[in-house]
């Protein structure tokens, strides 16, 4: 009798099984702001730069953008307008496949391809998985193997960016015979980071020196001299935020738009690094940010963040090909060797040359970016920094943002006026070309308050 109740009942279940209803899987704007946030958090635990953080933000938002270009008749394909790409592979079994499903298990194996961590990302897709998989397997097995075939297509063009090949070439060799030249800084001394990053492949800018700025004022101690006196402003700006104390605005502003990944703090023979974000990734949380507040559609999120990724891509290209191309020295070594062997900037200063600012081209060229899709005059509260302890702060614009992202470099100690001033001028230069280049990614304007 036990063994007919047991048959019964495992009929029962498998009957059940079998007739068990599945649901088109639902994919919302929150699951990919999830994973990006994801991969941010493993980007800050691995400690990776500036520009190549830029590197994994941008050739995961491509991959998942080129599959809803291939359902949503709003997007069109990036490929023949961004540098070398070819159109993505179709889905044989398209009737099967859930575009949106795809596009963010690209997004997530592009990402995790291209972090150390793996692991880490691995445990936040296998959550997914198992809850696509409960909903809809059969949806679920088409969408991720089309996902895993554009995958390797994506990988196939990055691996050509020349990016490989730059992780062989030479350090950066210091010049200490030419007082101008930029010199390893305190506290920990580091080697330039990233010397040879304008050899990258960019995206939609032609080249690395398309947009080359002007040169930096030429390093000179004469009181008359420009140079002097932009260092001199560096050092009396300081001075004055000492005298109001730490709870200045300034300060405010420079801590907030910090973003820098090697900062090393000494305690007795110790030396231990605070881990933070980058310029790029603060502005693609203002990329989450504008995407929640206009209640965004997963597929104009995944656009938002693409096209802002490709501005800061580039940006970083074209900095950097000023950066060593100038190799200006900063502010901290002159003031330290000329003026007072005590100063110190609010900030710590990042291991590379100074002209032109980093986060100055790249926030010029986001802030323009982002309101060429969300228009200007777009007031948000931007809360990126909460996490690190830091507070809200709130702009009208993304470009007020810009600005003051650009200042914070003045504030901090670790730029010259020049170099921020032309450096987010150069970014928006930039970002106005990327724009027009980038013009056909839409049949409308997508992204707009609700």
């Amino acid at each position: 009798m036990k063994r007919i109740l047991v048959l019964i009942c495992v009929c029962m279940l498998v009957f059940t099984s079998c007739n068990k209803e599945e649901k088109p899987i639902e994919v919302t704007p929150e699951n990919l702001h999830q994973a990006i946030d994801q991969v941010v958090d493993i980007m800050i635990h691995d400690i990776f730069s500036p520009p190549v953080a830029s590197r994994i933000f941008v050739y995961a938002d491509i991959a998942a953008y080129e599959i809803i270009a291939q359902k949503d008749p709003n997007y069109n394909s990036l490929a023949g307008v961004v540098t070398d790409l070819k159109p993505i592979p179709t889905a044989t079994n398209s009737e099967k496949v859930n575009y949106q499903v795809a596009a963010l298990i690209a997004h997530m194996e592009v990402s995790k391809s291209l972090i150390f961590s793996e692991d880490r990302m691995q445990v936040f897709q296998d959550s997914l998985y198992t809850e696509w998989k409960n909903t809809n397997e059969t949806e679920f097995n088409a969408s991720k193997a089309y996902a895993m075939e554009v995958v390797d297509h994506i990988k196939s063009w990055m691996d050509k960016d020349n990016y490989k090949q730059t992780r062989t070439m030479p350090k950066f060799t210091v010049n200490s015979d030419d007082p101008s030249r930029w010199q390893p800084t305190p506290p920990a001394y580091m080697d330039g980071i990233e010397p040879h990053w304008m050899k990258i492949r960019p995206m939609a800018i032609d080249s690395a020196a398309q947009f080359k700025p002007i040169p930096p004022p030429e390093f000179s101690l004469e009181k008359d001299s420009k140079f002097f006196k932009e260092t001199m402003e560096v050092y009396n700006v300081r001075n004055d935020m000492t005298e109001k104390g730490d709870a200045s605005e300034e300060i405010a502003i420079a801590k907030f738009w910090d973003c820098n990944p090697y900062v090393s703090v000494t305690k007795g023979h110790l030396m231990f690094a605070t881990k933070k974000i980058t310029p790029g990734a603060h502005w693609i949380g203002i990329v989450k940010i504008a995407c929640k507040k206009t209640d965004a559609s997963f597929n104009e999120t995944v656009f938002a963040y693409t096209k802002t990724a490709i501005a800061i891509f580039d940006g970083f290209i074209s900095c950097w090909d000023e950066k060593y191309r100038s190799n200006l020295i900063r502010p901290e070594t002159v003031i330290n060797q000329y003026i007072d062997e005590n100063w110190k900037p609010v900030l710590q200063t990042p291991p590379f040359p100074e002209y032109t600012s980093g986060h100055s081209v790249v926030s010029g060229a986001a802030a323009k970016t982002l309101t060429s899709i969300f228009g200007d005059n777009f007031a948000f509260d931007d809360d990126t920094e909460v996490p690190y302890g830091l507070p809200v702060r709130s702009f009208t614009s993304f470009n007020k943002a810009a600005d003051e992202a650009a200042m914070s470099r003045m504030y901090g100690g670790i730029h010259y006026r020049a170099a921020i001033e032309v450096g987010v001028g150069q970014g928006r230069s930039m970002a106005d070309f990327i724009i027009k280049k980038l013009d056909g990614m839409t049949n409308e304007k997508i992204v707009s308050n609700k």
